[in-house]
């Protein structure tokens, strides 16, 4: 990709899908087409409208920088600083959990049953294990649009985790709205009590990390992958200690990996809730066990 050869979009495009096909990436024109996106500054069909524009050196140089950390399995994320959720804009890290489609389910759950619940007002709840602040701010924003006041307290272990969350809380205007706490699972909220509990906590078991994408694997932060020997440490703990923190009528929603669901409704009846339930996402794949303290 010479800075001297006159490069327009539509053959950058084809030269990149081509090249990260190469190096194996699952979707390599739709990387070329957010990286150049990005570099340009337009949305993706402006790409597709000007296939014959000629990109200046300072345009092309930006983009083969994006483009050789791709390369090296660095997220679309990452190298861009962000990433798009419910409609909404996350700063992320590479401290961070990119979130992920996966988890919209969790957060659908969160606004359907909290939006219509007979809750007291400012309606309390809490998001453990925070990271970007997807699932809070996502649910804080949503409830905020319909009408719904809502306080959330957030707990991640790392700070500068929660500093990316306080970030993206202040851009999207909700700073007033939650509470940002830095340590392990639910002890910083000791004493209190919630019309909810959200989790999408680590639920990936040990001997599965290895077989991950590279992206994940090597680039994202493990302490948010790795669930212990079975990918359920964390809902163990979740399902003995948040009970005692629910309102009569509240429930503990998370996010589950493939195949756990069962086994954690069974942990979430057995630690005192009551009438577990599962979502699932459009193609059938369970994401969601909530459970409810009656």
């Amino acid at each position: 990709m010479g800075l001297q050869e006159i490069w327009t979009i539509g053959r950058i495009l084809k030269w990149t899908e081509k090249f990260f096909r190469g190096k194996g990436m699952d979707t390599p024109r739709l990387d070329a087409e957010v990286l150049l996106s990005a570099v340009l500054g337009q949305p993706r069909i402006h790409l597709y409208v000007h296939f014959d524009q000629p990109l200046v050196p300072e345009e092309l140089a930006r983009y083969r920088a994006m483009v050789k950390q791709r390369a090296a399995h660095v997220p679309v994320a990452y190298i861009l600083g962000e990433k798009e959720f419910m409609g909404l804009t996350f700063k992320v890290t590479e401290a961070t959990l990119i979130p992920r489609p996966d988890t919209e389910i969790l957060v659908e759950t969160a606004i359907e049953l909290l939006g219509k619940g007979s809750y007291s007002v400012p309606i309390a709840f809490a998001d453990i294990g925070t990271g970007t602040g997807a699932v809070c701010l996502s649910v804080l924003s949503f409830l905020k649009k319909a009408g719904r006041h809502a306080l959330a307290d957030t707990v991640d272990i790392s700070k500068e985790v929660r500093s990316a969350a306080e970030e993206n809380a202040r851009t999207l205007g909700l700073s007033e709205d939650c509470r940002f706490y830095t340590g392990d699972l639910l002890m910083p909220l000791a004493g209190k009590t919630y019309a909810a509990i959200l989790s999408n906590p680590p639920y990936i078991p040990e001997d599965d990390i290895a077989a991950l994408a590279p992206e994940v694997r090597l680039k994202e932060p493990k302490t948010a992958l790795a669930g212990g020997a079975d990918g359920l440490a964390f809902y163990r703990r979740l399902a003995a200690e948040a009970p005692s923190m629910l309102y009569d009528g509240g429930f503990l929603a998370v996010e589950v990996g493939a195949g756990q669901a069962e086994q954690v409704a069974e942990l979430f009846t057995d630690g005192g809730l009551k009438d577990a339930e599962t979502r699932k996402d459009l193609a059938g794949i369970v994401r969601v066990v909530l459970a409810w303290k009656r």
